[in-house]
């Protein structure tokens, strides 16, 4: 029996190409597309900045819109009784000068000398020297208690005899510390009020801008302990710009009452007194002494600065006003 031979055909080999395996990718059929058209049924959000920067020409429409409304005048503010009753302590009309005292400066050369009687009083000072008047403009209206027992002060001639005890060059002299009469320190006369004014913060907001001002001094203030811890205690020291400029570091912290008229020529002479000032070993060692809590190294510090010659008050009085009356020297 013969053999039978079947032909089976087969298709083609492709050949393993790139081109063919491309031809393959084309023939399949794509998948069927969502009925969906979002594929994604929670889309994320694009957050849209609800103030974008304005462009050129937004800036240009702002600018001329506020060059044109600063251009139109501010709507008159509404008076309040408040402010009508009391003026702003910086106003002309509360630093009107409505008191006039004045002081006479001079030098005693003979009161370190070792035959001066103990005990005499620096007024009967046996050759002064005068170095002229000084007239003070008192601001009653702006710190009337402070003006008031001032005033006193003067009118009393409880000043007279004090020393200027301290210069401090370019800023400011001191004078009126509490104490002996005889070592030239102020004795206050008993019935002067108590001044709630240094604890008021409306009282010092006029500044030390300039040469001639006179205030209350408080930061400076040098009195012996044990004569602040009496309940009768007066703050009667006060302190008097020289310049040439302003004395910042005491603004907020001495209550600015009055200024120079007159003899402001006065007051550059004492500021040009020459001062004892320690060495750089003095003031390291007085620093180390009040660290350690050595209460002599405050009764030390009294004598940095003071003038290395004897200025003192040798007249003081009180001048009639007839009319309150702006300073020029206004602080």
């Amino acid at each position: 029996m013969g053999s039978l031979a079947i032909a089976v055909s087969f298709p083609p080999q492709l050949p393993h190409h790139r081109c063919c395996r491309r031809r393959r990718r084309l023939l399949v059929s794509p998948p069927p597309l969502s009925k969906n058209p979002n594929p994604n049924p929670n889309p994320i959000p694009i957050p849209i900045n609800p103030h974008p920067l304005p462009n050129r020409r937004s800036l240009l429409l702002l600018s001329s819109s506020a060059a044109a409304a600063s251009l139109l005048p501010l709507p008159a503010a509404a008076d309040t009784d408040a402010s009508a009753s009391s003026p702003a302590p910086s106003s002309p009309s509360a630093a009107a000068v409505t008191e006039r005292v004045y002081m006479d400066f001079s030098l005693c050369p003979s009161y370190f000398r070792s035959d001066r009687p103990v005990g005499s009083d620096l007024a009967a000072c046996p050759d002064p020297e005068p170095l002229g008047r000084v007239v003070f403009g008192l601001y009653g209206k702006l710190v009337p208690q402070t003006v008031a027992n001032f005033k006193a002060m003067c009118a009393s001639a409880a000043y007279r005899g004090t020393l200027v005890h301290k210069v401090i060059r370019g800023q400011f002299f001191v004078a009126g510390r509490q104490g002996r009469r005889d070592k030239g320190e102020v004795r206050p006369p008993p019935n002067l009020a108590r001044n709630m004014e240094t604890v008021d913060s409306r009282a010092f907001q006029l500044k030390h801008s300039r040469p001639g001002t006179l205030s209350l001094c408080l930061s400076q203030n040098d009195d012996d302990e044990v004569i602040r811890l009496d309940p009768n205690y007066h703050n009667v020291e006060f302190l008097v710009t020289t310049g040439p400029g302003p004395c910042p570091q005491l603004d907020n912290e001495n209550i600015v009452f009055g200024t120079v008229l007159e003899g402001l020529d006065v007051v550059t002479t004492i500021a040009t007194i020459p001062t004892y000032k320690p060495a750089e070993r003095i003031r390291q060692f007085n620093d180390f002494a009040e660290f350690i809590g050595d209460e002599r190294a405050q009764v030390a510090r009294t004598m940095w600065d003071r003038p290395l010659k004897t200025v003192y008050i040798s007249d003081c009085g009180e001048l009639k006003v007839a009319k309150p009356s702006l300073s020029p020297n206004l602080p």
